[in-house]
């Protein structure tokens, strides 16, 4: 590939754990949800979205559902270093192997 050829890169996504202290519960059709995951994208203006994942709190399965994540200080400090995070891993990377 030549290095005058525009790379075209549709998604970069994270997932990040949300640590325990920071973890909060949500609700969705009559079901209580406990959120321990984020999935942080990088828009293509280079904004940050993210979203909450989790189970449901009383057990069982549940489904895939997404939640906003809520404005809080430590929830965008946690989104902030985790893309930086992710970003210095993706800058060291050392190719295929």
């Amino acid at each position: 590939m030549s290095s005058d050829t525009a790379l075209e890169v549709s998604a970069l996504a994270i997932n990040v754990t949300i640590p325990e202290g920071l973890r909060w519960t949500d609700t969705r059709r009559g079901e209580e949800f406990t959120l321990t995951t984020l999935n942080v994208r990088l828009l293509p203006d280079g904004r940050l979205a993210a979203k909450a994942y989790g189970r449901p709190t009383g057990g069982g399965r549940g489904t895939y559902v997404s939640f906003p994540v809520p404005d809080r200080p430590e929830l965008l400090a946690l989104v902030d270093n985790a893309a930086s995070r992710a970003g210095a891993l993706w800058a060291a990377h050392r190719g295929l192997s």
